[in-house]
């Protein structure tokens, strides 16, 4: 009898190569380079370079006919904000995750808490972070905040792809069980075939997310109209991912939750939910806005 599914590629380890055992203040010590954080440097970094190109491009912030346009941001600012972008994504991500699936933590190992290292990260934490550090950048520096949003919604799938790729590598967050022929059985997931729904969202989330936003910017001249790719991003966010959640299994901690208080929704969809909801509005928005005000 065939086994059902695919097996898991046993080379794929979550550590690129681990620096040590070394002793330091008596005791052994070791410093593996994960996937997951080369991701998230991978993410941020060709995020930043990418938003960049876009301030560069000064074209694409004005839908007049012959006009020059002015991007209202400075390649120096962009760079001021990375390190923000940064802190928002990591501290808000780790935070996010606490309350929205963990809360437990908070009075059972509030040390953990720090210990990002050990996994558990939110997408809806970190963008509430990256949210909170662009509106204080932004009114520091005298900048739209939804210009400002804008581009960073261009550039945020680019982090997601390579984030839900590394949750793949790492064997982590699989889909729920099935018999279709490109099932993964997980070693963490009994070996049983599974959804691989970590390579769902990098289509979904990533990719196709990306190339929305991308033709929006420069086909269709959005980041004249503020408010539009942080629309698409929410909008084309929420609805992925609630309707990867129908695949994607719980975490293990919250299926007795989910089973006997929300009859199947699970917290993504709660989240992603208003997220989307919002998206629709600062595109209905965005479409009022006249262009003598999206040049200004």
């Amino acid at each position: 009898m065939i086994e059902a599914g695919l097996p898991f590629p046993e080379w794929l380890q979550p550590n690129i190569f681990t620096i040590g055992p070394v002793e330091l203040f008596g005791r052994e010590w070791a410093f593996p380079l994960r996937w997951y954080a080369l991701a998230y440097i991978a993410g941020l970094l060709l995020g930043w370079r990418y938003v960049l190109m876009l301030v560069r491009r000064d074209r694409l912030w004005t839908r007049e006919p012959g006009a020059k346009g002015k991007s209202p941001i400075s390649p120096e600012a962009v760079d001021d904000m990375f390190i923000w972008a940064v802190v928002g994504v990591i501290a808000g991500g780790r935070l996010g995750y606490v309350l929205f699936y963990d809360t437990s933590l908070i009075w059972t190992n509030p040390l953990q808490i720090l210990m990002t290292w050990q996994g558990g990260m939110s997408f809806h934490g970190g963008l509430i972070g990256v949210g909170l550090a662009i509106w204080f950048f932004a009114r520091s520096r005298g900048i739209g905040v939804l210009r400002l949003a804008d581009l960073f919604a261009a550039a945020t799938p680019i982090g997601l792809f390579f984030g839900r790729i590394a949750n793949f590598v790492n064997g982590e967050l699989w889909g729920r069980q099935t018999d279709l022929p490109w099932a993964i059985r997980f070693p963490a997931g009994d070996y049983v075939p599974r959804h691989p729904s970590q390579l769902y969202e990098a289509l979904m989330e990533g990719l196709i997310l990306f190339a929305v936003i991308f033709a929006a910017t420069w086909r269709f001249k959005s980041l004249s109209r503020p408010g539009m790719n942080t629309g698409l991003f929410l909008v084309g966010y929420g609805v992925s991912r609630i309707l990867l959640e129908f695949v994607r299994a719980p975490d293990e901690h919250m299926q007795a939750l989910y089973d006997q208080y929300t009859f199947g929704i699970t917290m993504g969809m709660m989240l992603s939910v208003p997220m989307a909801l919002a998206g629709l509005w600062l595109i209905r928005l965005a479409f009022k806005t006249p262009a003598a005000r999206a040049t200004a």
